[in-house]
């Protein structure tokens, strides 16, 4: 399968499974939990508050582990695991781009300061279970 065209199944999975799960490390073991995603091309968006623990375990080991797109419907569901570096993002472009109304649970608005993004820029992404193909893996100099 070409580069291209593994990309392009990537980047259809992590479009429409917005639901997944975040790792990182919190005193040298995993840390995981379930977040809401976004993407622009490959690289993702995760909002969360500034004052979490998510931040102090980046703030110390910016890699993550992601995983996207099982929905428990058999075996032949493809998903992805995303490796890659964290960066924390204030930038008030984009978080009025990822702005949604259920954010007002958590957020006073987009202009809120606690509110930020976890922007993942992937290293190493793996697809597997694609129609019983072994998994695929693409992998990015950051």
């Amino acid at each position: 399968m070409s580069d291209q065209v593994l990309k392009d199944k990537i980047i259809n999975i992590i479009s429409n499974h917005k639901i997944g799960i975040l790792s990182s490390v919190e005193n040298n073991k995993p840390h995981s939990r379930y977040m809401s995603f976004y993407n622009q091309d490959l690289t993702l968006f995760t909002p969360t508050k500034k004052d979490t623990e998510k931040i102090n375990e980046i703030e110390k080991t910016p890699f993550v582990s992601v995983l996207l797109g099982y929905e428990e419907k058999g075996l032949n569901d493809a998903y992805v695991e995303i490796l890659g570096t964290t960066f924390l993002q204030e930038t008030q472009a984009l978080k009025d781009q990822f702005w949604e109304e259920s954010f007002t649970k958590w957020f006073e608005g987009p202009n809120d300061p606690n509110y930020v993004l976890l922007e993942i820029k992937p290293e190493t992404i793996r697809i597997l279970n694609l129609n019983g193909e072994p998994p695929q893996e693409i992998s990015f100099e950051n």
